[in-house]
């Protein structure tokens, strides 16, 4: 149970930070065109990842139980 609301508190934070990065009234992220921005693609990319990785390694635990 511990790692299914683990992956779910990792996705809903990737998405609030992913949302806060978006474009603001015209104005882009300070990472944008920058050395940066590819870390932060495979960041969020890897975040999700590891999410949705824990719900399921969640729900199989509690089916197996």
């Amino acid at each position: 149970m511990t790692l299914l609301l683990s992956g779910l508190v990792v996705l809903v934070l990737t998405a609030g930070i992913f949302w806060r990065m978006l474009p603001h009234d015209g104005k882009l992220h300070r990472w944008v065109n920058t050395e940066w921005e590819p870390y932060i693609g495979v960041a969020f990319t890897s975040a999700v990842a590891l999410g949705l990785t824990m719900i399921l390694a969640g729900t199989l635990n509690l089916i197996s139980t």
